[in-house]
């Protein structure tokens, strides 16, 4: 049996690593799939923590992300935001108005980007829970998603565009009203 392992070994090593994207969800409404919603699990019980995915518009016309909901168990309060360079430094702020969703486009809500931030977490969030969310469209509606909450790092370098982790730690970020726009 010794003998088998080692040749096994790479086989098992690359199933692995490619995982989480076999394992990603997709979720349909009207023209809309939305793919691979995730969030990261938090450093203790830090009141904040951001979540990514993708939306593909398949369809012919524009529509618009509106809103995210969750129970209030979960967060307290839920809004879309974009972190942007500007001057030198890097802000985040909520995004007014909704996300925009082009005919025939794929709108990537990642991290250093668009992402949704969940704030007010009663608990953090720990890897392995999932969160169960209600995206709300403009025009194609509601659809019911769940979040898979990741540990931080689980995905490798690439997988997920955008700055590393350190750069957009929403799990350790102190929520500072002035700067979400309440």
């Amino acid at each position: 049996m010794s003998r088998i392992l080692p040749p096994l070994l790479p086989a098992v090593f690359a199933a692995l690593m490619t995982a989480p994207a076999a394992l990603a969800q997709e979720y349909d409404v009207g023209d809309l799939s939305i793919v691979d919603p995730f969030a990261l699990a938090t450093v203790g019980n830090a009141p904040v923590a951001g979540g990514y995915l993708e939306i593909v518009n398949e369809g012919e016309a524009d529509d618009r992300l509106v809103a995210i909901r969750v129970a209030p168990e979960v967060a307290g309060m839920v809004q879309l935001h974009e972190m942007r360079l500007e001057d030198g430094v890097m802000r985040m702020d909520a995004v007014a108005g909704g996300i925009p969703v082009p005919a025939g486009a794929r709108v990537v809500l990642e991290r250093g980007g668009l992402h949704v931030m969940f704030m007010r977490l009663p608990d953090g969030l720990e890897a392995g829970r999932q969160i169960p969310a209600t995206l709300v469209f403009e025009n194609a509606g509601e659809v019911e998603v769940i979040f898979a909450v990741e540990t931080r790092g689980a995905r490798q370098e690439g997988s997920q565009p955008g700055p590393s982790d350190a750069a957009t730690d929403h799990g350790t970020a102190q929520e500072q009203p002035s700067s979400h726009g309440n």
